[in-house]
């Protein structure tokens, strides 16, 4: 299949990263392995783990890896087992941890997987085609109260309810199969002065099931905890986020790291035990330059945070 995928934040990530001699670095989110090349490329003597759910990813990755045969190992699962994966592989500690969040331009481009709501596919959004659970089977089983709670809290969608209105309605006639008929029922449900202004219509819906159909943010969550648990002292942990969601977590997960006390102010000595796991590399988080921002618009919302472990 042809594809093409333009790396978000490439050069940040490799500086940030501070590759080291012989080290052993995660890819925690292979994809096309845009960022595995560069560090390979940057640091030739590091062993690397790449990590991907989408067995198409590693595919791809594997030929783009041919050269480093040897020194890089690939592993189809998802990234909240880094611990399981690395002690399958007898690795006890790495020197960096890499987090490319979200989906990738090869998956939104292949219609046929269901991402994009501007191509018309059967509605699957899975990462690992292997899973269960698909969009098809949330849109056509979920309540109407599970479908607002979804769309609103993954999708940040203001119009959550009536476009959970219009999806159960819709179904009782007949089930929703295509990305193209979820896309006409939301336009139908969002008032026409709405859908006027900002971002296309359906790209909050999308969102939300995309993630709810892979557990992203609980995936997450557990991925940046045994991020931190893998690392060596002066190791690094580098994520890439796309949306507010994603980024809150990091942001608020790397704070926890910092230690700090949290007791009341009113305490004479501390109780709460905290102490630091890490420190910040980046203070705030890292945005795409002009130049980059021009030659691949998808990385507008891209946000890279870095934390060393202590």
């Amino acid at each position: 299949m042809k594809f093409s995928h333009q790396p978000v934040l490439l050069r940040e990530t490799i500086e940030h990263l501070n590759l080291k001699p012989n080290g052993i670095y995660v890819d925690c989110t292979l994809g096309a392995a845009g960022h595995s090349t560069a560090i390979l490329a940057a640091e030739p003597t590091v062993r690397l783990i790449g990590i991907d759910q989408d067995p198409q990813a590693l595919e791809r990755a594997s030929l783009r890896l041919a050269a480093y045969t040897g020194q890089v190992t690939l592993v189809q699962d998802n990234f909240r087992n880094l611990e399981r994966i690395l002690d399958g592989l007898g690795i006890g500690k790495v020197d960096g941890v890499l987090m490319d969040i979200g989906v990738s331009s090869p998956q939104l481009d292949d219609a046929d997987r269901g991402f994009s709501y501007q191509q018309d596919a059967p509605l699957d959004m899975r990462m690992d085609p292997n899973q269960p659970i698909d969009a098809k089977t949330i849109v056509n089983t979920y309540s109407a109260e599970e479908l607002t709670k979804i769309i609103k809290m993954y999708g940040e969608e203001r119009w959550a309810s009536r476009i959970s209105d219009f999806i159960v309605r819709e179904r009782k006639r007949a089930p929703l199969e295509t990305t193209g008929e979820l896309v006409d029922l939301i336009k139908r449900a969002i008032p026409a002065k709405a859908r006027a202004t900002g971002p296309h219509p359906a790209r909050r819906t999308f969102q939300a099931l995309r993630i709810a159909v892979n557990d992203e943010l609980n995936a997450l969550q557990q991925g940046l905890e045994q991020a931190v648990e893998v690392l060596a002292a002066q190791g690094r942990l580098a994520v890439i986020t796309f949306h507010s969601l994603e980024d809150r977590i990091v942001k608020n997960f790397f704070q926890e790291m910092l230690g700090k006390c949290i007791c009341p102010p009113d305490f004479p000595v501390c109780v709460c035990g905290r102490t630091p796991q890490g420190r910040l590399v980046t203070r705030g988080p890292l945005l795409p330059s002009q130049e980059e921002l021009e030659d691949n618009p998808r990385s507008r919302s891209a946000k890279l945070r870095v934390l060393e472990k202590l």
